[in-house]
């Protein structure tokens, strides 16, 4: 069709796919700027202008016009636990992005009145109480009285769980019921548990409490993992990094993905992890796997990348900045005997670190591997999170041919860092200058969904801003980065983790066609405004896998979300917000208090202190 003087030509090769009228940020210093692109067989075959796009546009070319929109290379999670943020996806009410804990418990209280008996209402991740104008938790009997009957459980990053007097039933915690190891059910003076659940500091009781709550069906996990892909794509996510984790067990748990990849369901590229569930069965576990699989096994759209994010149960330093840094045992013997398992048969890995006492540990045996020609083997292995590694332990990492991941786990959990460690640590958690500058391949993820958000902005945003997501500066301008470096953390970074950084990650022919056009130029946009983007139209390997605004319609039909009482079904994902002007905020402030005006008048008829039905004035000075 003609567009804009492009004119159909007569060619056996034509495009199926032409986006021209963008700004093109391709990522490639050979050619870092352009306006038009052409994709065949999801591969990129011309990137330029119109003229260089027009001999590749057919009759059956589709052209779509990117309205002088910013494009850049489809966004690379390095850290998302996205198999299993599928599976649950459709059963999660998200507070993601939600600002105040009102609208917050109005949603708990809308949701329990439509799920029926034996379900749960489950607030899992992606928030922070330093979102919320009123930078708190809520209560048991707040989430009582919004759920009398419905169990309700809200999961605060790795620190606390809270539980109303129903899920406190379901779940059969009672008086007897002892405390798990590293977690601390909170108890009245009667002894009879709160509702409130610690990581002290492990995060398994909040976990295993969790995963007491009733599944999906397989069918409905299904479309569950659909409805997720198709909510990362709607912020241009076109590949993550799963980092496996608790509670995902190796081959179920990744059954769905896998049958979806073969129907060619998926909307993501994902490159996978294992993780050993089992603590003392690690050693094996990895055996068997070795036997059945090898790394860069599978496709484009799937594919296994190694192990982890842990290896033995008894290296994992649990993060939760409220509790000191947890003091680990001895672990090194059966750590070395995994470690030399992966190098002896040609695995990477990735692991979980947040302290740099953790870090050193594991890097004396890797240099004791290394003083034996046994590592790094060319495998590829990396240190995830990092949040307190040191200057000294960064050169050993960069010595032995490692990499790092990091991710915005400060962004909510940033405050409680600050008042433990100090502005003087809080401003190098984790130190990204001093990574790049030892030259380290520095990627960036978002660790969701039971912390961060998937939502890459808001990381995106941290990288650039150092703000957390009340605001606050936690980082200083020394330890932030540009915005292209922090794309790039999040595009080409990501694929040399994989081993596709010729492929993906960079808008040129021969790569994947995996971009995203966005609705703000996250290029010129205020700071403020980059938590804020979206993308209007993603597209992986060809297809175009999201699409809004002008563009709705485009994109692949999906089932309707299922079960049909589904928060997702009610009130979506990530519930986007932007910075309003200050006439919209007073506006909002007033409403504000009309509400709790409404509230205090409630409140007095409760007591008889004010009519029920009636214009008689509270204060009689102003009756007539």
């Amino acid at each position: 069709m003609p567009v804009g003087g492009l004119v159909p030509q007569a060619t056996d090769d034509a495009a199926e796919l032409v986006v021209r009228n963008a700004r093109i940020h391709t990522g490639d210093p050979k050619r870092p700027r352009a306006e038009a692109l052409a994709v065949k067989d999801g591969v990129i075959t011309a990137v330029g202008d119109d003229q260089d796009v027009a001999p590749h546009i057919g009759a059956a070319t589709h052209v779509v016009d990117a309205l002088g929109r910013r494009m850049i290379p489809g966004l690379n999670d390095a850290h998302l636990h996205v198999i299993r943020g599928g599976l649950n996806y459709v059963l999660e009410l998200r507070w993601d992005g939600v600002p105040t804990l009102r609208q917050g418990l109005a949603m708990l209280r809308d949701q329990a009145a439509r799920t029926p008996k034996g379900q749960w209402v489950r607030v899992v991740g992606g928030w922070s109480a330093e979102q919320f104008a009123e930078r708190r938790l809520p209560t048991v009997a707040e989430l009582n009285a919004a759920a009398p009957d419905t169990p309700v459980f809200v999961l605060h990053l790795y620190q606390s769980a809270v539980l109303n007097r129903a899920a406190v039933k379901a779940a059969g915690y009672g008086k007897d019921t002892p405390d798990p190891r590293g977690g601390q059910i909170v108890r009245g003076r009667d002894g009879e548990p709160t509702g409130m659940l610690l990581a002290a500091p492990s995060a398994l009781v909040l976990y295993s409490t969790l995963a007491k709550a009733p599944v999906l069906a397989e069918a409905d996990q299904k479309i569950s993992t659909r409805h997720f892909l198709r909510e990362l794509n709607r912020f241009g996510l076109t590949s993550a990094i799963d980092a496996a984790g608790g509670f995902q067990n190796f081959p179920d748990n990744y059954s769905t993905v896998i049958e979806l990849a073969k129907a060619g369901q998926l909307s993501l590229r994902i490159a996978y992890h294992l993780f050993p569930q089992t603590a003392g069965q690690e050693i094996a576990d990895l055996a068997r796997w070795i036997g059945m699989a090898r790394p860069e096994d599978g496709d484009a759209w799937l594919r296994l990348n190694g192990a982890g994010e842990n290896l033995i149960w008894a290296a994992a330093d649990f993060e939760n900045f409220n509790q000191p840094r947890p003091e680990l045992g001895d672990y090194e013997a059966e750590f070395e005997k995994a470690v030399r398992l992966l190098m002896a048969n040609g695995w990477g890995f990735r692991l979980h670190a947040t302290y740099d006492e953790t870090i050193r540990r594991d890097l004396a045996v890797f240099e004791k591997l290394a003083a034996e020609g046994l590592f790094p083997a060319g495998n590829r292995w990396l240190f995830d999170h990092a949040e307190t590694v040191s200057p000294q332990s960064l050169d050993r990492v960069a010595a032995l041919g490692g990499t790092v991941s990091v991710q915005n786990r400060l962004s909510f959990q940033g405050e409680a860092f600050l008042r433990r460690y100090g502005p003087g640590r809080a401003a190098d958690a984790p130190p990204i200058r001093a990574m790049l500058e030892r030259g380290l391949a520095v990627a960036a993820g978002t660790d969701a969904t039971r912390v961060s958000t998937y939502n890459p902005w808001v990381a995106l945003h941290w990288l650039v801003g150092g703000r957390n997501v009340g605001g606050l500066v936690l980082r200083p301008r020394s330890n932030r980065v540009d915005r292209q470096t922090a794309l790039r953390m999040f595009t080409r970074a990501g694929a040399e983790l994989t081993g596709e950084a010729e492929v993906k990650g960079v808008l040129r022919p021969g790569c994947y066609a995996d971009l995203a056009v966005l609705s703000d130029d996250y290029f010129t946009v205020p700071e403020p405004e980059i938590a804020h983007i979206e993308s209007l139209l993603t597209v992986t390997g060809g297809r175009i896998v999201y699409a809004a605004g002008e563009y709705e319609g485009l994109d692949e039909e999906l089932p309707p979300v299922s079960p049909g009482w589904s928060p997702v079904a009610h009130f979506g994902g990530y519930r986007a917000s932007r910075p309003y002007s200050a006439g919209v905020r007073q506006a909002e402030s007033l409403g504000e208090a009309v509400a709790e005006s409404e509230q205090h008048r409630a409140w007095r008829v409760r007591r008889g202190l004010f009519p029920e039905t009636g214009d008689t004035p509270f204060d009689p000075c102003f009756a007539l």
